[in-house]
Formats: structure tokens, C-alpha cells, sequence
């Protein structure tokens, strides 16, 4: 565990109940899916989980959906959740977009280091028979110590950092998304936005990662998939996706093989492809 971002479904069914194990369900649905996470949660989730909304829990004054709070907000949201800072966070979900990733990296980039996603997520923790428990949890949000939020900008990239290195190439810009979408083949889900990439990216789909049962590939199929994709793991890396939540699987895909150097633009494909002014490309990568 201490050397993975993930933990199996064994590893949290042997510790449900464990005072400082705390589940975090990070699910969220794409609105076409006509899904409503916070009610599926209700319906059914791992005994002792809290539901964590990303799009309630970001910072409403962006223009980009789902934008990471600021470090004194998310240590409220973290503290309205009842998890303290010796806290061991344990992230799923239950959606076809692995969001939880989205939820391990808030906690991650805001210097939580205890925190984990469930591999394989609660499909597979239902596929097991493993207990659920429903209703809305009441939460303890006076005990435990407060979350010190030590927000590392490293993590982070904005428009102007990624506008930046498509001329200096700095940094590789690996794109999640789907590669009809990012050749632009396929329009965007988002109406009004041109189909395409941000120039000089990469293309590493997140469901190329993934078995069919919810769980990360091993390290050597991650490694043959990312060489696949023309990334140099001997290079810092930025990822990106349609609006920075399947962004968050590349990164713990790297952090599962070790490599700590890679960011999240944040604003992702949404928040580029809605500035006329800002170049994109269409077609493979280059």
C-alpha cells in the first residue's frame, strides 16, 4: 500500500470499521448518463462512506467546470466531511469515467498523502458481495483534527502555463480523452466547442488503462501502453482530458509506476476550446 496509490477490495473490506479508514464515494456522471451520484450513494454505498460532490465541492467563481477549490475551502469541505488529517482517505466510485481519480487528486494536490482509490471501485466491491449500507451518514465534523491544507502548485497548470509550453515543450501534454475526440472526428459533448487537441499533445485514452472489471492494468501493460503513446517517462508531464477529471486517472496511472512529476491543467479541453484565440489541432498525434 504504501508504495501504490491504489488498495484492493480485500485490503478495505478487512478494515471497515477501523476508526481513522475513511471511504470517500467521488462518483460523477456525464449528463447524458441521466444518473444522479448523490442518490445512488444514498441507495447504496461502502459502510461508513461519505459522499464527496465534486462539482458542489469546487470553486463556483471559474469558468471551467469542476475547478479546484482553494486550500482554505477545501479544508472545510474536508472538515464538513468529518475526515481529519491523520484521516486514511479511500476514494471510489461508481462511475464509467473513474472519478474517483478526481477526488484522490484534491486531496492529493492539497497535501493529504494518506489517501488511496478503491481498485476497481464499487462495481467490483458489488461484484464480490462485499456490504453496503444506505441512507445519508450522519457526520462527525467536531472530532477529528482539522485538515491543514498545503495546496502544491506543482500539481497545477493553467491556460497560460499550457499555452506556454506548446511552444516551448517544456513539458508533454498527454490528453485522456477518447481518440475520436481528440482527433476530432466526433464532436464534443459540450455544444459549441471545437472538436480536437491542444497542439504537440499525446493521446492515452484512460480506458486503455483499465481491465473490463474497474481494475488498473499491471505496471508492465501501463508502461507498454504509455511507450504505445509516445510519452518518455524521463519527462515532466502534464495531463489533460474534457474538463479535468479523467485527467486525474493519467496521473495516478503514473503515480501507480512512480512518477511524481506530472500536473493537471485543470481547465482542460473545455476551457481551451472555448478561447477562439487559442490554437488547437486536429488528427493523430504529430
Amino acid at each position: 500500500m504504501a508504495n501504490s496509490p491504489l488498495v484492493t477490495t480485500r485490503w478495505l473490506r478487512d478494515r471497515l470499521g477501523d476508526k481513522n479508514i475513511k471511504p470517500v464515494d467521488g462518483s460523477l456522471h456525464m449528463p447524458a448518463a441521466k444518473r444522479d451520484a448523490a442518490a445512488e450513494f444514498d441507495a447504496g454505498h461502502i459502510p461508513g462512506a461519505v459522499f464527496f460532490d465534486i462539482d458542489a465541492h469546487s470553486d463556483k467563481t471559474a469558468s471551467a467546470p469542476h475547478t479546484l477549490q482553494s486550500g482554505a475551502d477545501f479544508a472545510n469541505t474536508a472538515r464538513a466531511l468529518g475526515i481529519g488529517s491523520d484521516d486514511i482517505v479511500i476514494v471510489y466510485d461508481h462511475s464509467d469515467f473513474r472519478t474517483g481519480a478526481r477526488v484522490w487528486w484534491n486531496f492529493h494536490v492539497m497535501g493529504h498523502c494518506q489517501v488511496y482509490v478503491l481498485d476497481g471501485g464499487m462495481a467490483k466491491w458489488l461484484a464480490e458481495g462485499h456490504p453496503v449500507e444506505t441512507g445519508n451518514p450522519a457526520v462527525d465534523s467536531d472530532n477529528a483534527a482539522p485538515v491543514e491544507a498545503h495546496y502544491n502548485p506543482a500539481q497545477y497548470r493553467t491556460v497560460q502555463d499550457v499555452l506556454a509550453l506548446t511552444k516551448s515543450g517544456a513539458e508533454q501534454l498527454v490528453d485522456a480523452r477518447a481518440a475520436k475526440r481528440f482527433e476530432g472526428s466526433v464532436a464534443e459533448p459540450r455544444p459549441g466547442l471545437n472538436a480536437g487537441h491542444i497542439p504537440g499533445a499525446r493521446n492515452l485514452p484512460f480506458g486503455n488503462l483499465y481491465h473490463s472489471d474497474g481494475t488498473m492494468l499491471p505496471e508492465a501493460a501501463l508502461k507498454a501502453a504509455i511507450k504505445a503513446a509516445g510519452i518518455d517517462m524521463n519527462r515532466p508531464i502534464v495531463t489533460s482530458c474534457g474538463s479535468g477529471v479523467t485527467a486525474c486517472i493519467l496521473k495516478l496511472a503514473f503515480a501507480q509506476l512512480g512518477k511524481q512529476d506530472v500536473a493537471i491543467y485543470d481547465g482542460s479541453w473545455t476551457e481551451w476550446a472555448s478561447n477562439p484565440e487559442l490554437p488547437f489541432e486536429t488528427g493523430p498525434a504529430k
